[in-house]
């Protein structure tokens, strides 16, 4: 078993697939790939007859990478790594940290898998994922990428706590592109399992990653803030730029106010009118006329709810 942390910072413990499930995904592709290579042959050199043989030649090497190779390369970039036969057999390929693969995940897994797969008819592949801990081919290993089984029971997902509120957007000026994802699957990984560490553990293993990660930003970790508060607003930060990067939406940004649209807030009571004076109840003395009364002890007075106003409730709670 083995657990990885989707690009929603959400904690899963998800298999990584194994070779058989890989094997007939890949059969999969490959027969609807040669079906599409087969037909756009057939109207290539139908509409290509009267060119000469090495301009016949070069087209055929053109179709070839384009569909064969170049054909896998775009679905996998478009789908964030779930191709058809990934799809049907439930498997997704990921990072190594659990992120969404890019363009140049599956640029290196698409390149080398022309030899491990198309060239040598899979033995590559089959051998490679035999030896691997977690069935990873050649195209995984120099790619840094991991396939996964995505249809696992829903009770086996923990979620990594979402850092306070007062926290948002506090570090949206960091760089993050030099962390590793070795660094952010660790970070993922504490955020997890925090809550069942050892509170001088956690602390002390919150310290050092926060260290870590703020020598990656080059920023220093705030000193009235938490390290795990610190790692769970960064992580928090990372993933709603990726989510924004993949999304292609600003959805997640803070939407203004209308154009004279009355702020919404709860009215305090300075800001309620004076009510008028209530005349008194027939059986009752004036207000002038009625013996003070004495201020309840401490005891008897209600605690406040609520947290304080500069820092509203949330769900995350840093190890002691």
């Amino acid at each position: 078993m083995s657990e990885l942390v989707t690009g929603e910072a959400v904690a899963l413990e998800l298999r990584p697939a194994k070779l058989p499930s890989r094997a007939l995904a890949v059969l999969l592709d490959l027969m609807v790939a040669v079906v599409a290579y087969v037909v756009v042959t057939i109207a290539v050199v139908v509409s290509t007859a009267s060119l000469d043989e090495a301009a016949q030649v070069a087209l055929s090497i053109a179709t070839f990478l384009l569909v064969l190779v170049g054909g896998p390369i775009a679905v996998e970039t478009l789908t964030h790594g779930r191709s058809l036969g990934k799809l049907a057999f439930g498997l997704r390929v990921v990072r190594d940290d659990g992120g969404p693969i890019r363009f140049r995940h599956a640029l290196v897994r698409g390149a080398i898998g022309v030899v491990e797969i198309l060239l040598t008819f899979g033995v590559i592949a089959c051998i490679a994922s035999l030896v691997s801990a977690r069935g990873r081919r050649l195209g995984d290993v120099f790619a840094g990428t991991l396939v996964v089984r995505e249809r696992i029971p829903a009770g086996r997902a923990g979620f990594v706590p979402p850092p306070p509120p007062w926290l948002a957007g506090r570090f949206a000026e960091l760089d993050l592109s030099a962390v590793p994802d070795g660094l952010w699957l660790a970070v993922r990984q504490y955020l997890t399992r925090m809550g069942q560490l050892d509170p001088q553990v956690s602390m002390g293993m919150a310290q050092r990653l926060a260290a870590d990660l703020a020598a990656r930003t080059g920023a220093s970790v705030p000193q009235d803030l938490p390290a795990a508060a610190f790692l769970a607003a960064v992580v928090h930060e990372r993933q709603s730029r990726e989510a924004r990067q993949a999304l292609g939406t600003a959805a997640f940004a803070p939407q203004p106010a209308a154009p004279g649209a009355p702020a919404a807030h709860r009215p305090l009571a300075s800001d309620q009118p004076a009510a008028p004076d209530q005349p008194a109840a027939p059986d009752q003395p004036p207000a002038h006329a009625r013996p003070p009364q004495a201020p309840l002890p401490p005891s008897a007075v209600p605690p406040r709810e609520g947290p304080p106003a500069d820092r509203p409730a949330t769900g995350f709670a840093p190890p002691a």
